[in-house]
């Protein structure tokens, strides 16, 4: 009995760290973003690419890996994808271009997808249900903890060194983290034995890679219309021929008949697709407009993952005692007053004001994310957690990807080409802000219906 305690305390650190590495990562390279611009000169729409390519890769990988974990291994996957973490960090940390930059961010993409996709399926292996909402608000704390670091070490590390530094540091965490997994953790975990769906693999990747791709250059020529229009095709395919396959990559029955799964998972996408590029733009406006270091900026930023850190344990507590979705919707609205307000920054704007709706948005991130994880991982059985848990992080990544892509769209046509330094700049940046938060409100009020609707679970009752 306390071996198995102690295993599961090790597991539980292993998941923790591996929950706060990602969110590290997105938000210290959000911080650096400007100083990678003007080290390599790089217009606003290179700049969108270097968030894109790391989405991107992670959102098309997310489900082969998912599904390649529950037949061959979880533990064995997630292993390999922090040795390609560590190896894609390091790579990133030395390029020599820009273009090489972004080749690395793609495979630092594949290899999130290997651990996202395994991390949170391991955990929910080992968890007792009655335990589970308690086990995802420490997880959840873990990730927003992440947040709150990338923001200020990735501020004061570039300050610092160099903006190539935050690579360094997420190489030695990847390093840290598969060590202790070689060393500690003990077992494997797997799901149901199944022949491989490759078809069903070749699709989900292609449909998204292409129809993303597209997507965040939709506005720039045919060829990239041409892309969206070939992904939209070919994931309709996708859907199509995993309903009539006999051993698919993704069971569509999960998400067409199991209702509260397919409402929550829809929540996840808009909540992300209203929120991610939140701090993406926050990061311009501070550091370009402001002319604030990105130390400063940083700090600023940090009021929201602190308020995650805090509120996680507490709602993911209270979230096995009542509906998670009155308690996300909550939050899902609150999220969407935040994104209003935003659309009246301007460059006279005090930072207190800044301050405090950053504060007001990760009060509702708090609220949403765990009873809507919990809930999401309640509704299927626990060998469908890898396949859940991966079209969770799916539709996690495909709304911070159209969350970025909306900028794209909008930066496209307010800012074009024009670099961090050159003039006008600023003014153009700030309609984009504006415009770009106007889409979000909108976005928030979709997300609102979707959490707060009641739907049935398989046992009749109502959530």
């Amino acid at each position: 009995m306390h071996q198995e305690g102690s295993q599961t305390t090790i597991t539980m650190v292993v998941v923790m760290i591996t929950s706060f590495i990602t969110p590290f990562m997105v938000n210290a390279v959000n911080l650096v973003i400007p100083a990678i611009g003007i080290e390599f000169g790089a217009s606003q729409s290179m700049l969108n690419w270097i968030v894109s390519s790391f989405l991107i890769s992670t959102a098309a990988f997310l489900l082969p890996f998912g599904r390649l974990a529950d037949q061959h291994g979880r533990k064995k996957i997630f292993l390999l994808g922090m040795m390609l973490l560590a190896v894609s960090s390091l790579g990133c940390a030395l390029a020599p271009t820009l273009p090489a930059l972004l080749g690395f961010r793609a495979l630092q993409g594949i290899a999130s997808a290997m651990v996202l996709s395994t991390s949170m399926a391991i955990l929910a292996s080992i968890i007792p249900p009655q335990s589970r909402g308690k086990a995802l608000g420490f997880n959840s704390a873990a990730t927003y903890f992440g947040l709150t670091c990338g923001p200020v070490l990735g501020g004061f590390i570039s300050n610092a060194f160099t903006w190539r530094s935050v690579f360094y540091f997420n190489m030695l965490i990847a390093v840290v983290v598969a060590f202790l997994t070689v060393w500690k953790l003990k077992g494997e975990w797997k799901g149901e034995p199944s022949k491989i769906d490759s078809g069903g693999i070749v699709f989900c990747i292609l449909a998204q890679v292409l129809l993303l791709f597209g997507l965040n250059n939709i506005m720039t020529g045919l060829l990239n219309r041409s892309s969206f229009a070939v992904g939209v095709l070919l994931l309709v395919t996708f859907f199509i021929y995993e309903k009539r396959h006999k051993n698919p990559l993704l069971h569509v029955e999960i998400i067409i008949k199991n209702k509260p799964f397919a409402y929550a998972s829809l929540a996840a996408l808009v909540n992300y697709s209203a929120t991610f590029a939140i701090t993406y733009l926050l990061s311009l406006f501070l550091q370009a407009a402001l002319q604030l270091d990105a130390a400063v900026s940083g700090l600023i930023l940090l009021i929201c993952p602190v308020l995650m850190v805090l509120l996680s344990p507490v709602v993911g507590h209270v979230s096995d005692r009542m509906s998670p979705r009155i308690i996300a919707s909550t939050g899902m609205a609150i999220t969407t007053v935040s994104l209003f307000i935003f659309i009246f920054l301007t460059i006279n704007s005090p930072i207190i004001y800044v301050i405090l709706n950053v504060g007001l948005a990760g009060v509702g991130f708090a609220l949403f994310i765990t009873p809507n994880t919990s809930a999401i991982l309640g509704s299927v059985d626990k060998t469908q957690y890898g396949i859940a848990s991966s079209i969770l992080g799916n539709m996690r990544l495909i709304g911070q990807s159209i969350s970025i892509a909306i900028v794209s769209i909008i930066t496209s046509i307010y800012i074009q080409d024009l670099q961090i330094s050159s003039p006008g700049y600023v003014e153009n940046l700030l309609v984009s802000i504006r415009t770009a938060f106007i889409v979000f409100s909108i976005l928030g009020v979709m997300g609102v219906w979707f959490t707060a609707r009641k739907r049935k679970q398989v046992d009749g009752s109502s959530v």
